[in-house]
């Protein structure tokens, strides 16, 4: 039986509340079911969402549906739309996982791995081939950083993701389920390339073959 979108938010919510991805109000995912969007209102805390707090809007983004006493619609709102109209996904979720940022200090504007398994858990990605992700820079304003990941999204076809300096990361998928296991792999990815780093390994460099005997 389909869950109810509504309910699906909340309980994604809490879910990554648990993993550090959503606390002091910053974050969340939004889904599309059929010709409606659902998303939380802004400023509210992840954990505490109920189905009836959120907004329901139409492809175009306009609200058709506002919850009672609704502070407004989440900052996110207008790049979490750039997915759906962009790439035609199912979810997206915005992360301020210390994972995700703590990736994006580095001097490069690119993300880049290859040989890690968890690559295998992004789309069309695959052991042996190098996972790229744009990273864009970041602004004051949450809404202001639409068009440069808009422009991400167009230059970087292949990627399901793009990260914000020394903010967090937005992933998206077809459905919520993809979206949520890139989002997994993709934080799983950045922590094991800044560990790496810790180490003085290369991340993106192929590992050295093996000496023949």
């Amino acid at each position: 039986m389909k869950q109810d979108p509504r309910a699906l938010v909340v309980e994604l919510c809490r879910h990554f509340y648990t993993l550090g991805w959503v606390s002091g109000t910053g974050g969340g995912i939004s889904l599309r079911a059929g010709d409606r969007i659902y998303m939380a209102p802004s400023g509210v805390q992840k954990e505490r969402l109920q189905p009836e707090d959120l907004y329901a809007l139409d492809l175009a983004g306009r609200v058709v549906e506002a919850p009672a006493n609704a502070p407004r619609l989440s900052a996110c709102a207008p790049l979490f739309l750039h997915a759906f109209t962009k790439r035609g996904a199912g979810a997206v979720l915005h992360s301020h996982s210390v994972n995700a940022l703590l990736a994006t200090l580095t001097p490069a504007s690119e993300f880049r791995t290859t040989h890690l398994e968890m690559q295998k858990g992004i789309r069309g990605t695959g052991y042996h081939d190098e996972l790229v992700v744009p990273i864009i820079e970041n602004t004051a304003h949450e809404h202001e950083l639409a068009d440069d990941l808009g422009a991400a999204m167009d230059a970087y076809p292949a990627s399901d993701a793009v990260l914000v300096r020394r903010h967090g990361v937005y992933v998206w998928g077809a459905t919520w389920e993809q979206a949520k296991t890139q989002a997994e792999c993709y934080d799983y990815l950045f922590e094991a390339a800044v560990k790496m780093r810790q180490l003085g390994v290369d991340p993106a460099a192929k590992p050295m073959a093996k000496a023949a005997e």
